[in-house]
């Protein structure tokens, strides 16, 4: 099968020919109709998450058709040909986190594409039936990017709402391709009116159309002046930082009152600036890591009901590295998804 490979950090990806992996004892062969294209791999490719095993398969966000059982897969409510989406979460199955949902959070780490091969290929073997979702009317190369790009933000907003009473604000940092779901959750399932920011005009514009009250340009000399005013008198509750430098996490930090919470989930590595009185007296400070495979059904749901926008760029396999070259320059503006066997621009 073609695969792209990753040889080394810093380099390029390679459009290999490697054997079609054969599933095992309960693995599940799946034929890939959508990989996205995802900031954590570009940390990856980037040397900036260490602990992957070169060369590799990366991958995380897949989507396609049930290709074969290994033995003791079959009979579980799926059949050949099924389209599913796979939850890329792996656990071990059987620890405190896994038992109790959060198989994300595992020690093991068996991410799909980050420790077993991923779905920038053909084919790939996933560990377990459990990990596969129908996909229903959804087309894997729209549906794959849900598995990440939506599921995170929406695990993310979940965190938040607790705090999103009638009358309360709501302030998101970064509207990109998890953003603009965010965006969406946002006002899907809370009161809270939605500020957004970002730098980019056209993804303020973006976040507009799919349902933001107000959006500020950060750089604005009175940015957080704007984000007060809009959040009137009783201020922000809920803070939801895609970015994650050190500029974001201080706006944000500075825009969540008193009882608020603060979620990180931007991977860009900055900074936390707290302290006893520099912090909102008995506001919260999180990550949010992924989403559960419940959760990921839960979006699925959503998608099905028709109610979520997903600005999907499809890409060949072979164009992987220009994808990411864009990916890494800010020029994806909602989510990019390789189609293998899909013809490229030279066919």
């Amino acid at each position: 099968m073609k695969a792209a490979r990753l040889h080394e950090a810093g380099s390029d990806f390679v459009i290999e020919d490697v054997p079609t992996p054969e599933p095992g004892p309960g693995e599940v062969l799946i034929r890939i109709g959508g990989a996205g294209a995802c900031h954590s791999d570009l940390h990856v490719k980037s040397g900036d998450i260490p602990g992957v095993a070169f060369p590799h398969t990366l991958g995380h966000e897949n989507a396609g058709w049930i290709e074969s059982f290994g033995p003791g897969a079959e009979d579980n409510g799926f059949e050949v040909g099924d389209a599913v989406v796979v939850f890329g979460g792996w656990g071990c199955g059987h620890c405190r986190f896994c038992l109790g949902g959060k198989e994300q959070l595992c020690n093991t780490f068996l991410w799909g594409g980050m420790g077993p091969e991923g779905g920038y290929a053909e084919y790939m073997v996933v560990p377990s039936v459990r990990h596969l979702l129908q996909a229903g009317a959804l087309h894997p190369a729209e549906a794959a990017a849900l598995t990440d790009a939506a599921l995170t933000p929406y695990s993310a907003v979940k965190k938040a709402l607790p705090h999103l009473v009638p009358g309360t604000s709501a302030v998101l940092i970064g509207a990109g391709g998890l953003g603009q779901y965010g965006v969406q959750f946002l006002k899907l399932l809370s009161p809270a009116k939605v500020i957004v920011v970002d730098t980019d005009e056209k993804k303020r514009e973006t976040a507009s159309e799919l349902g933001a009250d107000v959006t500020v340009d950060p750089r604005d000399a009175d940015a957080a002046e704007q984000i007060r005013a809009a959040a009137g008198e009783d201020g922000v509750a809920a803070v939801l930082d895609f970015v994650g430098i050190d500029a974001t996490m201080a706006l944000g930090a500075e825009a969540v009152d008193r009882l608020g919470i603060f979620v990180l989930v931007g991977l860009a590595g900055g900074s936390f600036p707290y302290s006893f009185f520099s912090f909102a007296a008995e506001a919260v400070m999180t990550t949010s890591n992924w989403g559960t495979r419940n959760e990921l059904e839960e979006v699925l749901a959503l998608a099905h009901s028709g109610r979520l926008v997903s600005a999907i760029e499809q890409h060949p396999l072979s164009a992987i590295n220009e994808v990411f070259e864009r990916l890494a320059t800010g020029q994806v503006p909602g989510r990019a998804v390789l189609v293998p066997g899909a013809p490229s621009s030279d066919d």
